[in-house]
């Protein structure tokens, strides 16, 4: 490409001695001009000819303020005035060139096509927007006025990402002097950058005649330009902030939109300190509502619906990347039936697989980027990243009501060191008794520290007994602060004392062989069947304390979820802990509501206990433990080594032997192999 030695300036009325004159701006022979005349010719797509004289293509230096020839033997100076003229023009209220220079930019993606022999090119070649851009970046004091608005919104949408590097390097120029030049422009330029973080298709961003441009090749170019911008306007960040949150995707958006955000995010966390701790909020905050939400859709479906979703995810399981390009979308619509009933299944068997996926996804990239930091998991580098999940799941998972796997994060996380471990317990403990404590916050939080306890594979013995006493403890300074109060079982009034029982019959079901101090010789420690019948020595009092909780006034087995206190009889029995199935039975015939009354302080119970029409069971705990299986097909594989799942032990657990179970129902008898809880559709 050669440089292009400028023609002297001919002035009015004089004769050129250049051979080749230049042509004025004011003629249809510039591209603006051509456009305005030959509309038809954008209109259907097909681009007008190309004259016989060859074009050379464009390139430019205003560093060094060296002009090179444009399309059509133009200046870069008069292909600024020509920029200039059509600004100006619009502001004098002249919008023919204005309109032209707006349809360059909004038909920026429209592949090139050489016109026909002998008419004129009405047309930009590839590389030659780029001469436009650098224009307007010329003309922003023109260009930053309000009246302009609708042509800047035009630029911002143009495909930039797609195009050579000098192109993105104009525009990105272009880019902070415009909001050098206007600030209100601020907002829009990073909202456009922004919006770019959804982007999973290649045709999303790749123009035609030029070379692809891969996936990392794409945000590369787009984080350049962020950081570009907020290294000029450090003030940014706040706006950047917002927008990052609220341009999150819907919850019925694709998986690979959510992953190319939350991917885009994790990478801006890189480079901007200051958003480090709330960008992890904003993606961990979406997740909990999406995890809530589905949790909810699979309780409502039935068990036909739910095979067909695991049978659909288990086609998936080879997805090699989260971001794989999507289909098309035809491939996407649900299957054309006449039977609406067929097709209302199909819907919900398609939404309630995509929020799946999406939680597996999510959290499987969420384990992938923690797990760096744990590497040397008794280090200060690994405790200040447990400090922000520990953070995050206070404020964000724990007042939700009923998440079923963003949990696991901390869950995973915590059992890595006993520093670890110990700050989870602390903070679980601090919030279920502290006296300022909501208490739905403190009934979560005993959830919580039970289910912990009694799933987490790594959690010491030790541990399990001091924590398992310390219920105890508590259950014992609510005893004598209830009691006197107490005229029959109440989960409205006492709603925190059952909720303590039950996570403490939820631990002993689960970790009772840690609760034993001595055995026969007879007893084999791996073989739990080898328990049954053996006198057994306990940890402490807590045969003799928990007796007094389980046979006073209070009456915890009838407000505690049937389940729980089901196994823990069995249980208790078997290892001649304790007998209670005669309070089971007589429990039968007590009913919860006789208890109620209207001049009880309401509370913050999960459940609300205030209408005697409404059966036994609203008036009772739920069953939920927050680490009840984690089924997540794919990010399961981070737990395989912290989870305890519930084992029913021959002669143990099974009743099949036993008498004393017969007024049980038979339906509530066989437990899943999963879960000691089954509730309420927590496993798929």
């Amino acid at each position: 490409m050669r440089p292009f030695s400028p023609a002297a300036r001919v002035l009015p009325g004089a004769v050129s001695q250049t051979p080749t004159p230049v042509k004025s701006i004011l003629k249809t022979t510039s591209v603006l001009g051509r456009r305005k005349h030959l509309p038809e010719a954008s209109s259907d797509g097909l681009e007008p000819p190309e004259t016989p004289t060859k074009r050379r293509k464009v390139l430019f230096d205003d560093i060094r303020n060296i002009t090179y020839e444009v399309g059509g033997r133009r200046t870069m100076d008069e292909v600024k005035l020509e920029v200039r003229t059509a600004l100006e023009g619009h502001l004098r209220g002249h919008d023919g060139q204005y309109d032209t220079l707006k349809d360059i930019f909004a038909t920026d993606k429209q592949r090139y096509l050489p016109p026909v022999v002998g008419e004129a090119d009405d047309t930009l070649k590839p590389h030659e927007l780029q001469v436009y851009v650098m224009a307007l970046t010329s003309c922003m004091p023109i260009l930053k006025s309000r009246e302009c608005n609708g042509l800047v919104r035009v630029i911002l949408q143009c495909s930039w990402l797609g195009r050579d590097d000098a192109f993105v390097k104009a525009f990105t120029h272009f880019l902070a002097a415009l909001v050098s030049a206007q600030g209100s422009y601020l907002g829009a330029v990073l909202s456009m950058l922004v919006d770019k973080f959804r982007l999973t298709r290649q045709s999303h961003w790749c123009v035609p005649d030029f070379p692809e441009v891969t996936r990392d090749a794409m945000r590369q170019r787009l984080h350049a330009t962020v950081q570009y911008l907020l290294q000029m306007f450090p003030s940014a960040v706040g706006v950047l902030e917002n927008q990052l949150s609220g341009k999150f995707p819907y919850p019925d958006d694709s998986v690979q939109t959510h992953m190319a955000y939350i991917n885009n995010l994790l990478k801006v966390r890189e480079y901007i300190p200051k958003l480090q701790d709330e960008i992890l909020d904003i993606i961990l905050n979406r997740v909990v509502k999406i995890d809530s939400q589905m949790q909810l859709d699979l309780e409502d479906i039935d068990d036909e619906v739910t095979n067909a979703v695991l049978f659909a995810l288990d086609e998936n399981l080879h997805t090699s990347s989260w971001e794989q390009d999507e289909l098309d979308e035809s491939d996407n619509e649900s299957v054309d039936s006449d039977d609406q009933d067929f097709d209302q299944e199909a819907t919900r068997i398609k939404t309630v697989k995509a929020n799946v996926e999406k939680m597996d996804a999510v959290l499987d990239t969420l384990f992938k980027f923690y797990t760096p930091f744990f590497l040397n998991p008794g280090s200060d580098m690994a405790f200040d990243a447990f400090t922000i999940i520990l953070r995050e799941f206070d404020q964000l998972v724990l007042p939700t009501y009923k998440s079923r796997h963003t949990q696991f994060l901390i869950f995973h996380f915590a059992q890595q060191h006993s520093r670890l471990t110990d700050a989870l317990c602390g903070q679980l403990i601090a919030t279920a008794f502290q006296s300022n404590t909501p208490n739905v916050l403190k009934q979560a939080a005993a959830a919580y520290l039970a289910s912990f306890v009694a799933r987490g594979a790594q959690v010491p013995r030790d541990l399990v007994r001091s924590i398992f006493e310390l219920l105890l403890h508590h259950l014992g300074q609510y005893r004598r602060k209830y009691e006197p109060l107490c005229r029959g079982p109440d989960l409205k009034r006492f709603h925190p004392y059952y909720s303590l029982v039950q996570a403490t019959l939820y631990i002993f079901c689960f970790r009772w062989q840690d609760l034993v101090v001595a055995a026969p010789d007879a007893v084999d420690a791996d073989d739990a069947a080898s328990y049954i019948g053996q006198d057994l020595e306990w940890i402490g009092s807590t045969r003799k304390d928990l007796s007094v909780h389980i046979f006073g006034k209070l009456n915890p087995l009838k407000v505690c979820a049937p389940v729980i206190v089901e196994e823990f009889a069995r249980l208790a029995h078997r290892l001649n802990f304790m007998y209670v199935y005669p309070l089971v039975e007589s429990n039968k015939r007590v009913r919860l509501t006789q208890f109620l009354s209207a001049t009880y302080a309401t509370g913050g119970a999960l459940r609300d206990a205030g209408h005697e029409g409404q059966g036994e069971s609203f008036h009772q705990l739920d069953s939920y433990f927050p680490f009840d299986p984690y089924q997540l097909p794919v990010s399961k594989r981070w737990l395989d080594n912290d989870y305890i799942h519930w084992k029913s032990v021959p002669g143990l657990n099974a009743d099949e032997d036993s008498d004393d179970s017969d007024d049980m129902d038979d339906e509530d008898d066989v437990l899943e192999d999963a879960t000691a809880t089954d509730s309420d559709g927590d496993d798929f």
